[in-house]
Order: C-alpha cells, then sequence, then structure tokens
C-alpha cells in the first residue's frame, strides 16, 4: 500500500469506500458515495487514481486469519459483464461460463486459498490486461510464484481444464505440491506403454484409475457426473507411490475445497459491488476491484469471529429496521385500503 510520511487530509479512504460497496444495493458510483458521506464525488475519484493497490497489499490482510501451510490453493477466473462499456480500460471479450459464450468485460484472475481448518480467503489476483501479451496460465504462474515467496505453503493447488495445461503441471511439480486439475475429455492418456487412448474412452472406477497423462507422468483420473455430463479430474502428488494412494474420499476433499472459489466469485458480484463502477482508467479499476475483494475479506472475518452467519447476511439485514419503520409509518396513510366486511343479510 502507499506509504504517507504526514497525515493525510483524503476526504476518501479505503474503509469508507469498502463500507460504501458493502452496503450500496443499486449505484456504487463516485456521485452516488459522495452524496451518502457529504464529500465531493471527486474526492471519490481522486482516491480511486491515486491509491495502487496489488495481490501483496490482499495477502497481507487476508493471510493472519488462515493456517498458510497445508491447505488447497485453487485458481481461477471470472467474468465481470461489462456489456455496455466503450471507454473502459480491461474491457475485452472473454468466455463466460455463466452466459456459455464470449462477452464483453474484465476478466479477473484469482487465487483462493483454503486451510485445513475450512477457512477460506483470497490471497493474490490479477487483471487480464490484453495489451501486455500474458494469457491468464501466464498470471496464474506469476501469482503462484508470488505467494510462495510470501510465504505460503499450500498442500495442494486446483483448477478447472484451462490451467490444466503440462507447462503449469509440471511448475506445480517442481514444487513439490499435489495437484488435482480439471481435464478436457479428449486429453491422451496411456494405460498400457504405447497405447494413447482419450480419458472419455476409458473405463474409471470410483477410487480412480493410475494413467500415464501423456509429457507429464503418472496421474489418477477420476470421472464425476454434474449437470448430465461426464467431468475428468487428474490428481498426482509429489510421489508415486502418494498418487496411487490418492482415493476417492481425497478427491472429494479437495474438490469440495476447489468450490470455494465458485462461491466467492458469486459473492463478490451480489454483495460487493464488483461490477457497479463507472470509473475508466486502468489504476482505477483495479483499486476498485481491489476494495470489493478487501470487502469480501472483511466479511469473511466476520463470519470466522461468528459475529455473521455468512457474506450476505450483512446487506440483508442492514435496511431491515429501516422498513419496517417505513411500513409503519405508511400504511396509517392509506388505511381506507383495507378490506371492509359487508353487513350480513338475512334473506
Amino acid at each position: 500500500m502507499r506509504e504517507i510520511t504526514r497525515p493525510s487530509t483524503a476526504r476518501c479512504t479505503l474503509p469508507m469506500y469498502i463500507g460504501f460497496l458493502l452496503s450500496e444495493p443499486k449505484q456504487a458510483s463516485c456521485c452516488r458515495l459522495g452524496e451518502v458521506m457529504s464529500i465531493s464525488h471527486d474526492s471519490v475519484n481522486r482516491f480511486l487514481n491515486r491509491e495502487s493497490y496489488t495481490g501483496r497489499d490482499l495477502y497481507n490482510e487476508a493471510s493472519p486469519t488462515l493456517n498458510l501451510k497445508g491447505g488447497t490453493l485453487s485458481v481461477d477466473d471470472s467474468v465481470l459483464d461489462k456489456p455496455h462499456s466503450q471507454y473502459m480500460a480491461f474491457v475485452s471479450h472473454f468466455w463466460s461460463g455463466k452466459h456459455h459464450r464470449a462477452v464483453k468485460g474484465i476478466n479477473l484472475v484469482t487465487l483462493y486459498y483454503t486451510d485445513t481448518q475450512g477457512k477460506h480467503q483470497p490471497v493474490n489476483f490479477r487483471v487480464v490486461d490484453k495489451a501486455e501479451g500474458k494469457t491468464k496460465n501466464d498470471y496464474f504462474l506469476d501469482m503462484l510464484a508470488e505467494v510462495l515467496s510470501w510465504g505460503l505453503e499450500p498442500g495442494f493447488v486446483t483448477g478447472d481444464s484451462w490451467y490444466s495445461c503440462v507447462k503449469n503441471l509440471k511448475r506445480i511439480r517442481n514444487h513439490q505440491i499435489g495437484l488435482l486439475f480439471a481435464l478436457e475429455s479428449n486429453r491422451l492418456v496411456s494405460v498400457e506403454e504405447g497405447t494413447w487412448v482419450q480419458v472419455k474412452q476409458l473405463e474409471v472406477p470410483e477410487e480412480g484409475l493410475v494413467v500415464w497423462l501423456k509429457n507429464f507422468g503418472y496421474v489418477k483420473l477420476f470421472r464425476t457426473k454434474l449437470k448430465d455430463q461426464l467431468r475428468h479430474y487428474i490428481s498426482a502428488l509429489p510421489n508415486d507411490e502418494q498418487t496411487k494412494s490418492f482415493g476417492s474420499r481425497d478427491f472429494t476433499e479437495q474438490h469440495d475445497r476447489h468450490w470455494q472459489i465458485e462461491q466467492y466469485h458469486r459473492a463478490i458480484k451480489q454483495v460487493c459491488n464488483i461490477e457497479r463502477f463507472q470509473v475508466r482508467s486502468k489504476g482505477a479499476i483495479k483499486n476498485h476491484l481491489f476494495a470489493a475483494i478487501c470487502g469480501f475479506v472483511q466479511l469473511q472475518k466476520l463470519s470466522f469471529a461468528e459475529v455473521i452467519s455468512n457474506c450476505y447476511s450483512v446487506q440483508r439485514n442492514l435496511f431491515k429496521d429501516i422498513m419496517a419503520s417505513f411500513i409503519e409509518t405508511f400504511m396509517p396513510n392509506i388505511s381506507h385500503l383495507n378490506p371492509e366486511f359487508q353487513p350480513v343479510v338475512n334473506a
């Protein structure tokens, strides 16, 4: 984070902006925050353009609440829909799992960590910038190297089929970390030496099947069914014996941990207003995204401390008393709309 040498005179700060994102139900704009807090909207705009938050700032905020050794590190990306933007940085066309097609938006790549006690937080992020000429896999490897250098010691790395290229798998293996990745159904494996088959052509038992993944080595193949579609996963541990002993219960545990990143993507969109902003420059957009993700981190901390039941409860309960007060005040003015009983007619 930016270091200052004298007391700041900024009217808009990161805690104020995070609080605004978590409480504003509809329009998360600079003008709206200025209206709510009685400050100039230029103060908000200057805050977003002035700061320079990075993945290291996110890690420093999230890591104290986690057991950094032995957990599961998951990678995935999500498209923030921006269908009507014209001159906004980072906006391009990306494949969206939500829409099942390429859509216009901003692509956010996140590393999400679930520790052995079940606590989970985002620990690093990148915004895909096509001008940099990097792929999502390049961003993943950069972020992985960063979190390992910062002190994270995961026992497993998980991801979907987009991130299961041989280069990624070998890099993870070189760090002596276990892995569990989804695999496209046409990937080639060998059960018998010299014979290559696509994974979709194999009979895979519930406990998994040990195969040789082309250009990589021994892995254990698992098959699941979701929404009438067969899905394939491979696991590999630091040595072949550990790989062979990795069973269905272990697979289910790691798969469930990976699912936390999908829930995180849903929460930052529905609760943290990550898609709702009206700034255009790269720096301002990055700072807004960081604030939204950091807001999710704060909600997770409240959940760990059992102050709230989950990240959705804050916004759900925020206006409950106000709504009840309005209804009670509003009802007497239109009491004539209440139904009236007609007198009984005795024939």
